[in-house]
């Protein structure tokens, strides 16, 4: 006795199949991203050490070199980037060095007119030395600003924040 499938069963069992498949497609992801923040280690520590000892920081804006472990997918690389660094008073200031206009990178008084501010050669930008937009130039916003602190006599750059100077 065998059991024969009709067209209907077929085509059901057909459609359930495959929208079985479509629902896992999508929920398993979805699952996966709401578990796997469980399952990643704690950052050994946000604060980067640079070569630059703080008391060899002044008034003047000197660019300091960092770098650190970059994690794209599967892919670990060693990023090197940079701050303007300068002292204002007892407090260290770091600078982001990417201009709010178009992404280019900014420069200390490297514009003749200018001496004392941070110029964009990509269409003239303008900031002071806090980091603040010169009004009517080409940035829309300040410079963003680092987290700095001291170890052991040498400067440490973090995350990056919205600039608190101006």
């Amino acid at each position: 006795m065998s059991q024969k499938v009709t067209r209907r069963q077929f085509l059901n069992y057909s459609l359930m199949g495959v929208g079985s498949f479509m629902v896992a497609g999508m929920v398993l992801p979805m699952g996966r991203f709401a578990v796997d923040p469980l399952f990643q280690s704690d950052a050994e520590g946000s604060m980067i050490q640079t070569s630059i000892s703080a008391d060899d920081i002044t008034e003047e804006p000197t660019q300091v070199d960092f770098s650190f472990i970059q994690q794209d997918g599967w892919y670990e690389s060693e990023v090197t980037d940079f701050a303007w660094v300068y002292r204002d008073g007892d407090e260290i200031i770091a600078l982001s060095p990417v201009c709010k206009h178009l992404g280019c990178t900014v420069s200390w008084a490297t514009d003749d007119a200018n001496p004392e501010r941070f110029y964009c050669p990509c269409h003239n930008g303008l900031y002071e030395k806090n980091g603040n937009n010169v009004p009517g130039t080409p940035p829309t916003g300040p410079l963003d600003q680092y987290e700095v602190g001291v170890s052991d006599g040498y400067l440490t750059i973090g995350q990056i924040f919205p600039n608190e100077l101006v």
